[in-house]
């Protein structure tokens, strides 16, 4: 550990003044290894009073927070906010959890290591109480506060109620035998250490270069408006009109907090991705390409990562000095990831009205046909049969979509799984497995917006067009420019449910970023959604008959790929692991787990 540390400093010091942008990533990389090495150490020497006595050593330490955050290998892969675990992805081996089937574990990672990570979070804040200079050490204070508080709505989001603790206790302390806090302590505690880290933090335009991939104040009010709307909605959702003063405050904190940063109180205007004039250049793929941004060549007008105003904060990668590590183009592209009809079928067609009620469906007789006149965000996220793709063992050459490049490409013509295939997160240029190097974001601007959009119908029960325009209307017109509007006078004149369309553009918006399950949860309608059938393409009737698909058919011809599956009460929180049960029996285990 010592001599990777040295080397890790060596290079920064030699490449800092060429290539400054370099900085953060090697911050990060340091800060895990100092993560790593800390975690082989005695625990009582994370308190060791010689490690507190510069801002250096304040802002090493807050560099291992960084390290805690979700990336592509908890949500993209199978984790516990991963949309695998929802009702939108499937594949040929069940997940249990999706399934409803999970059992109580004998131990579980996701509650030790949160622990591990508010224990260092709490010895920072202890330490800083008696720094001599503390407007020196504030911006490291505020990441305190705000990975105390990311590390407790995890904590909160799976298992409910948990200990509240604000001093540097491990899990085996005695002090931390004891009955766990009702959640709505939580979510105050929540609440206070984003308000506390606001604070503190600097805001986005006053992070430097070496500073990038830092959370800024804007990125924690951002968190606060995902925190205050889902305890909001989960708490609507179960309380039967109980309470409402509360739910309503917390959607209210959620409302503003999103307001916020949409008025770029704190001088920085963050905008959709395709939507300024250096961006607007890639028309409607300009989404697509966002998620797939590298400063290598990766879209055809070879925008960089710093075009892009829509990440808040991101986990940052480069293909060298931070590459994501994880097979993450060979595990999304094409039919690797079995993407269902469900969630097929929740894009809207160009007029602005789902497939049920829009004269421009054009059915599914041609394996193309339910892609065409529909929301251009289906065909940039999904693969639309019939069309040419690249990958990261086939990528582009010349990127004009022209003879040359299309030498390089595939026909996409599905004939597996559920023929839904997907290209989100999949690379287009040549790349060695693994070492993609785009950032995956944690709060982007478009979740701000459409948080807003449901803060303020579900603190209001209604939503006015002003509040529709500049909040849901902008993410759903980004890419589709002639679509109408969501006005409360469109829904009205063709029968519209408002708060079905709000999660409608939610769930197509942020897919496979690790909200399905979560928002299905907060909404109670996991109970609905998750026993039905997994299904695939319409195959009776249609070109896809061609295919002699190994799966049965359901009553309207179309493929089933999973049954049995399950959700009882019981699913919308994690059981406790019975190692922590032992340790502690005032913990008390989750409703229905036996």
């Amino acid at each position: 550990t010592e001599l990777l540390t040295w080397v890790l400093m060596q290079l920064f010091k030699q490449n800092i003044m060429k290539r400054p942008k370099i900085t953060f990533f090697l911050t990060i990389v340091l800060g895990i290894t100092l993560h790593s090495c800390l975690d082989m150490e005695p625990q009582d020497q994370l308190g060791g009073k010689n490690m507190w006595t510069s801002v250096n050593d304040y802002k090493q330490f807050a560099n291992t927070f960084y390290s805690w955050t979700r990336d592509f290998s908890s949500v993209v892969y199978d984790g516990t906010h991963s949309d695998k675990r929802s009702d939108l992805i499937t594949y040929q081996s069940y997940n249990e959890f999706s399934r409803g089937i999970n059992s109580i574990p004998s131990s579980d990672a996701n509650y030790t290591d949160n622990y591990k990570h508010i224990r260092r979070t709490n010895l920072l804040i202890e330490n800083a109480e008696t720094y001599s200079k503390p407007e020196d050490i504030k911006q490291y204070l505020g990441e305190a506060y705000f990975f105390r508080a990311y590390s407790y709505f995890d904590l909160l989001q799976l298992y409910g109620d948990v200990i509240i603790t604000k001093k540097p206790l491990d899990i085996t302390d005695p002090e931390m035998k004891v009955k766990r806090n009702d959640r709505s302590e939580v979510v105050d505690l929540i609440i206070d250490d984003l308000g506390h880290a606001i604070d503190n933090l600097p805001a986005f335009k006053e992070l430097s270069t070496e500073e990038e991939g830092r959370i800024s104040k804007e990125g924690a009010q951002a968190f606060l408006s995902r925190v205050a709307l889902y305890e909001g909605t989960w708490q609507k959702s179960r309380n039967n009109n109980q309470n409402t003063e509360r739910t309503k405050n917390l959607l209210d904190i959620a409302a503003k907090a999103a307001r916020t940063v949409m008025d770029a109180k704190y001088g920085y205007s963050f905008r959709l991705f395709g939507t300024d004039s250096e961006t607007k250049v890639l028309g409607d793929s300009a989404q697509k390409y966002m998620f797939i941004l590298e400063n290598e060549k990766s879209n055809p007008a070879g925008i960089k990562k710093s075009a892009n105003h829509e990440y808040i904060f991101a986990r940052r990668h480069d293909q060298i000095l931070a590459s994501i590590g994880k097979n993450i183009t060979q595990e999304c592209l094409a039919n690797v990831q079995w993407i269902t009809r469900k969630f097929a079928n929740l894009y809207l067609c160009d007029d602005g009205l789902p497939i049920d009620k829009s004269d421009r469906f054009q059915k599914y007789d041609e394996k193309v046909s339910e892609f065409l006149n529909r929301d251009n965000r289906m065909r940039y996220t999904l693969l639309k049969p019939g069309t040419r793709y690249w990958g990261n063992k086939f990528g582009r050459t010349s990127w004009q979509w022209d003879e040359v490049d299309l030498k390089t490409s595939k026909l996409y013509d599905p004939a597996s799984g559920t023929c839904y295939g997907n290209q989100k997160w999949s690379a287009e240029r040549v790349v060695p497995d693994t070492q993609e190097g785009y950032d995956f974001p944690l709060i982007r601007y478009a979740e701000v917006l459409l948080n807003y959009a449901e803060a303020v119908y579900e603190r209001d029960d209604k939503i006015e067009n002003e509040d529709l325009n500049i909040s849901l209307n902008q993410v759903r017109q980004r890419v589709n420019g002639s679509m109408p509007a969501l006005t409360k006078e469109f829904a009205q004149t063709h029968g519209l449910d408002m708060r079905t369309e709000i999660r409608r553009e939610r769930t197509v918006e942020l897919f496979n970023e690790g909200f399905r399950i979560d928002d299905l949860k907060r909404w109670k309608t996991a109970e609905n959604e998750m026993p039905q059938a997994m299904l695939g393409i319409k195959w009776k009737g249609t070109q896809y008959e061609s295919w002699n698909t190994p799966f049965s058919l359901n009553d309207d011809g179309c493929i089933v790929v999973e049954t049995g599956r399950q959700w009882a009460d019981k699913n919308y929180l994690y059981p406790l692991p019975s190692d922590q049960l032992q340790l502690n029996p005032n913990l008390g285990q989750n409703p229905g787990w036996k």
